[in-house]
């Protein structure tokens, strides 16, 4: 390991301040505590990004790793319309790293904590043989009974996503061939910042969590993956409008066709969904009034768990393309 010692690097990453009262015990202990509350849910996920599979030095910054890392997790939160409040961090360094780099990991981590006022609550700290490895664990609360699940979707619903979608794989593609030192244009700067530090979307999160029955997953993977996973779990047919999909002005100013980023392209963080027919109104006001962008692409329809692209007057079988760990 490049950290010359663990236990002093420790401490300086251990927090000076808590944001939440319901933290009994942090980092120092052999694990942390923290009170329930009968009227809410808890929630937790858990994340891994491995060094030349999630990320590269050529295309990420330490501070955007760290940023990164976090987000996607914080992202799960919000697909399940949480408040993240807890995170722990499970780091193996390999010499190659140095402990300016790590430092500057946790400070990307830290920045964003502190947008949602999270508290780092423990962790684990190892050297590695090979590759930089990093766990994420990240808790949230949720009002109880307001949980948005995938299985929630019904006929009829309208089928919704959040912001653009495509932006986080063209600027992949941008740091992928040029890295990320290159003077990128004020277009391919958008995109390289959408793939280095997403936005998840908890605030969004949290007002889909207001209405009655809603369906809900995150753009983690892409849009044909998210919107499978919502089919399957709810056992309808999904068909999304081609046209509808969001695209910004820089992703359609750098691609000729976005479409297949925006459908297979994954890691936008956005969140899609569905919703009933008749709360579509008061979400779009509500998403208006707090500055956040909503869009309608599709409808829910009775059917075998299939989702399908409309294109014009035609519809084509989409299927899961998205970045899959295990195929070969």
């Amino acid at each position: 390991m490049s950290i010359q010692d663990e236990f002093s690097f420790i401490k300086s990453i251990t927090p000076k301040k808590i944001n939440h009262p319901f933290l009994v015990k942090g980092i120092g202990d052999d694990a942390a505590l923290f009170s329930s509350d009968v009227d809410v849910e808890e929630v937790v996920c858990m994340d891994t990004m491995i060094e030349e599979v999630h990320f590269t030095k050529k295309t990420m910054k330490p501070y955007h790793i760290g940023y990164k890392v976090l987000a996607s997790n914080i992202s799960d939160i919000a697909a399940m319309g949480g408040q993240p409040t807890f995170y722990l961090v499970s780091i193996a360094i390999p010499k190659h790293w140095s402990e300016q780099e790590i430092a500057k990991i946790y400070a990307g981590m830290t920045d964003l904590a502190e947008r949602y006022k999270m508290d780092l609550i423990g962790g684990d700290t190892v050297s590695s043989m090979h590759s930089l490895t990093i766990t994420i664990t990240v808790l949230g609360r949720i009002k109880k009974g307001c949980h948005l699940l995938r299985n929630n979707a019904k006929v009829d619903d309208l089928v919704f996503v959040t912001g653009n979608v495509g932006e986080s794989a063209a600027g992949l593609e941008l740091l992928l061939k040029h890295g990320h030192g290159y003077m990128f244009t004020k277009e391919e700067m958008h995109l390289v910042a959408r793939h280095q530090m997403p936005e998840p979307r908890v605030e969004i999160g949290q007002i889909l969590a207001s209405f009655p029955r809603v369906a809900l997953n995150d753009v983690s993977d892409g849009i044909a993956s998210e919107s499978n996973e919502i089919a399957e779990a709810s056992n309808v047919s999904i068909v999304i409008d081609a046209d509808q999909l969001p695209r910004s002005e820089e992703l359609c100013f750098i691609h000729k066709d976005p479409l297949p980023l925006m459908l297979n392209g994954g890691e936008d963080y956005e969140l899609i969904g569905t919703i009933p027919k008749e709360n579509w109104d008061e979400l779009k006001k509500e998403c208006q009034n707090a500055n956040q962008k909503i869009t309608q692409i599709g409808i829910v329809k009775e059917g075998p768990a299939n989702v399908f692209l409309k294109q014009k007057n035609t519809l084509t079988l989409l299927q899961k393309q998205g970045y899959n760990h295990f195929k070969k």
